[in-house]
C-alpha cells in the first residue's frame, strides 16, 4: 500500500492535467484497479489512439494476471461465485505477492480467503483514495510527475520478487525474465513484458526438470 501510494497520486495528478474529466479518471481507478494498465491507457488517450488498440493494449499488459490466477486457483476453486467474481476483480500484482505467501503458510486455517479479501479490499481502497488526493491536491503540487516518486513502485516489485527466490529455478526465472524485458522493452504495446514473463516461466521450467533429472 505504501510502495503504491505515490503511484496513484501521479495518476491521479496526470489524469487530471489530461484529457480526462475528473469523473473520468476517478472512475478508471474504480472500474479498471490496474496502475500500470491504466497509466498506459493514459498515455494512448492523449496520443489520440482507437478505443479497440487502447482495450487490445492493456489487455496483453494485464495478461499476467492469468499466471496469478492459475496459481492461486486450487486454493479458491471451491469457493462460492459471489466470493470468486470480487476477489478476481480486486488481484493484482501486490495482493498476489501477500496471499500467495498466506496460502503457502502450513496451518490449517479455513479462512484463508478471508485474508485474502482483506489484502485485496485495503489496496482498492488506498488506490482510490490515492487518487483521489492526485485530482485533488496532486494539481497544486508543481511538477509532482518530476519527483520520482513513481521509484516506490519498482521498490515494491523488488520486494515482492525477493521472497520467491529461494530455490535455483525461481533464481533462473526472474534473472531470465529480467533480462529479456530489459532486451525487449522497445517491443511496440508493452509485448517485450509477455515475452518476458514466457522466457523466464520456461527457464523455471527447464531448470526445475534438470534438477529433477
Amino acid at each position: 500500500m505504501v510502495g503504491a501510494a505515490p503511484f496513484g497520486v501521479i495518476f491521479g495528478t496526470l489524469g487530471a492535467s489530461s484529457e480526462l474529466s475528473i469523473a473520468a479518471t476517478l472512475g478508471m481507478s474504480v472500474i479498471v484497479f490496474a496502475g500500470s494498465a491504466q497509466f498506459i491507457a493514459l498515455g494512448l488517450i492523449a496520443a489520440g489512439t482507437h478505443g479497440l488498440s487502447i482495450v487490445l493494449t492493456t489487455f496483453i499488459v494485464n495478461l499476467r494476471h492469468l499466471l496469478y490466477s492459475l496459481a492461486l486457483m486450487p486454493h479458491v476453486k471451491s469457493l462460492p461465485q459471489q466470493w470468486k467474481i470480487p476477489l478476481a476483480f480486486w488481484l493484482t500484482d501486490e495482493a498476489f505477492a501477500v496471499v500467495s505467501q498466506r496460502y503457502r503458510d502450513e496451518d490449517d486455517s479455513p479462512y484463508k480467503h478471508w485474508f485474502y479479501f482483506g489484502a485485496c479490499f485495503l489496496f482498492y481502497v488506498n488506490w482510490q483514495l490515492c487518487t483521489w488526493l492526485g485530482v485533488t491536491a496532486g494539481r497544486a503540487i508543481p511538477d509532482a510527475t518530476e519527483w520520482g516518486l513513481d521509484f516506490a513502485m519498482t521498490v515494491t516489485f523488488i520486494g515482492m520478487v525477493i521472497p520467491y527466490l529461494t530455490t535455483r529455478p525461481m533464481v533462473i526465472a526472474a534473472a531470465i525474465a529480467g533480462v529479456t524485458a530489459l532486451a525487449t522493452h522497445s517491443f511496440p504495446h508493452q509485448m517485450g513484458l509477455i515475452v518476458a514473463t514466457i522466457a523466464g516461466v520456461a527457464a523455471g521450467v527447464w531448470a526445475e526438470k534438470r534438477m529433477q533429472a
